[in-house]
């Protein structure tokens, strides 16, 4: 298994089918824009490359909060569902662990859904040390 950082427009594209698993609603003609415009905003796009294909991405960013202090932000992490139980999620999870070490983080956060489908990611996040520490509200205007 080998940890890229995306930093072309063909290391973005090669992540479209994992990120499109998680993430329906993105339209394979404006995704790599989409992600480039958000790398602006300090968005960062790591996967898994495994016998040439992407089974598995995680998209994070640098945060600084007066509850949380300097922490990542997972904005999306995802495997392909073919590809779940190899170790591939857990394996980013613990590159963005390092990352958040190297760069003198305090905490890593991120959220999930609450949906049966979430359960397995649920369980990989207890395992991994994750607490559930609140509940996210949200309202479209």
């Amino acid at each position: 298994m080998k940890i890229n950082e995306a930093t072309t427009k063909a290391e973005i594209e090669k992540c479209f089918d994992v990120m499109n698993a998680l993430r329906p609603k993105l339209e394979r003609e404006t995704f790599v824009e989409l992600i480039l415009g958000m790398m602006t905003r300090g968005y960062h796009l790591i996967y898994i490359e495994d016998e040439g294909r992407v089974p598995c991405f995680c998209g994070y960013r640098f945060t600084e909060h007066l509850y949380w202090g300097k922490a990542i932000y997972i904005d999306d992490l995802s495997t392909l569902p073919g590809a779940r139980k190899k170790g591939y999620a857990s394996t980013l999870l613990d590159h963005v662990f390092e990352i958040a070490r190297k760069n003198k983080c305090d905490e890593v956060h991120l959220d999930s859904g609450c949906g049966p489908n979430r359960y397995d990611a649920h369980r990989l996040y207890l395992k991994k040390g994750f607490n559930i520490s609140s509940h996210h509200f949200a309202i479209q205007v």
